[in-house]
């Protein structure tokens, strides 16, 4: 299928209808073989917002609902997306499953272990498949690094980084008025609490859970003062002004990989800084780097006059090799939310669904990478020891057979489903 091309009818209802939930409700409301049954939120208000906001859009308006166990428990919708708080999307997944229902997980870190399990157990028990919504994997840049990898122009892999450097403090500091989650999690825990951003594509560059997979981590972070300063500066009456934040000012975490790659991530939202996923691609050819927009190519990029290795302007680069699903892409029209991703990873989840192809991020995917935070607040609570990543896959890893070749595939790039 086509960018553009439609197919069968897909029912579903959407739980969770905060800051996330505006923009992609937009992209599935212009979407014409989608329907929203329900739309559901603990906050009435947010229920109203979104049903007006669809009879304007559509012309119909979808129930509504303050309990998502009413959502999962109709019958008249085959899946549901999940966009309520980080540590609500398992459960609300579990249950879709349980109710016979496909649930798409917007992205967040995992409270623990077990739930990741509950997850992969559920949906090889059920039957039913999972897709995360990592939208990140689906970004200009990241999909033409991802045809670079794939063509070998960096060369064997040896060393990715990523963060999610995102000046959140007014968010967090207002969370408590705002009824945003991200409050809650900065309070009372310690950990790399947003992985998937920067570890998605990482995971796609590496192949992990195809031939490849995370062994071990060390997790660190550092003081909190960032937040706190920003509450002093800004809401000196509140009662958080006197609140302890718990979640260190800078969380890194390094990552072992079971055919000999590291992995660094760093989660950094309370201090001053422009936004950037700190990128970061080595093989044993070359290199890229997000922070200075620069790419260096053994054999490709020239020398300066003293004949050193050199950074080349990465704008050039990434458009020669900008990946097919793109320059389709461009030529329909990007639409939606955060540079156009927002809509490719939607779209990918919609026609896995109409086609019955496994999805692109799947179970295995999600509880593996959702599994860094856990992993990392426990690294940290045992003074930054060294702490095993479970296998979520049981080992089937080492040759699970790669996803059949369509235009949204991750596993790697087939130029022939194109045009």
């Amino acid at each position: 299928m086509k960018l553009g091309e439609t197919g069968r009818m897909i029912r579903l209802g959407v739980v969770g209808l905060g800051l996330r939930s505006e923009s992609q409700l937009e992209v599935l409301l212009n979407m014409p073989d989608v329907e929203i049954a329900v739309v559901c939120d603990e906050y009435e208000d947010r229920v109203k917002v979104a049903q007006e906001h669809a009879m304007k859009t559509r012309g119909v308006c979808p129930d509504g609902a303050t309990d998502y166990r009413e959502v999962n428990a109709r019958e008249d919708i085959e899946a549901v997306v999940i966009m309520t708080s980080w540590t609500t999307h398992i459960q609300i997944a579990v249950d879709a499953m349980e109710h016979g229902k496909v649930p798409a997980l917007e992205v967040g870190g995992a409270s623990s272990l077990d739930e990741c399990w509950q997850l992969v157990r559920t949906s090889e028990r059920t039957g039913i498949p999972v897709m995360m919504l990592e939208n990140c994997c689906y970004a200009q840049n990241e999909m033409a690094l991802l045809n670079m990898v794939k063509k070998g122009i960096f060369g064997e892999l040896i060393h990715c980084q990523g963060g999610y450097h995102h000046d959140l403090r007014e968010e967090i500091g207002n969370g408590d008025i705002i009824h945003h989650y991200r409050q809650n999690n900065f309070l009372h825990r310690n950990g790399e609490l947003y992985p998937t951003h920067e570890l998605g594509p990482i995971a796609k560059y590496l192949e992990l859970n195809h031939g490849n997979r995370m062994l071990s981590l060390v997790s660190m972070a550092s003081k909190s003062a960032g937040q706190h300063a920003w509450m002093e500066a800004n809401r000196p009456d509140s009662p958080l002004c006197k609140a302890k934040f718990n979640e260190g000012d800078i969380v890194t975490t390094m990552i072992k990989c079971a055919n000999g790659e590291t992995i660094v991530l760093t989660h950094d939202c309370t201090l001053p800084r422009p936004y950037s996923r700190g990128g970061y691609v080595q093989g044993v050819k070359g290199l890229w780097m997000e922070d200075n927009h620069g790419i260096h190519i053994e054999g490709r990029t020239p020398l300066d006059k003293n004949g050193d290795h050199v950074f080349e302007p990465e704008k050039p680069v990434l458009e020669e090799f900008i990946h097919p699903l793109w320059q389709d892409y461009k030529e329909f029209g990007e639409r939606g939310g955060h540079g156009g991703m927002d809509y490719l990873v939607m779209r990918a989840f919609i026609t896995s669904l109409q086609s019955g192809k496994p999805f692109p991020i799947d179970v295995y995917d999600a509880a593996s990478w959702m599994a860094m935070t856990c992993l990392s607040e426990q690294s940290i609570a045992m003074g930054s020891m060294p702490v095993p990543v479970p296998d979520f896959t049981d080992g089937r890893w080492i040759c699970r057979e790669k996803r059949d070749p369509d235009i949204f595939s991750l596993d790697d790039v087939y130029p022939e489903v194109f045009g």
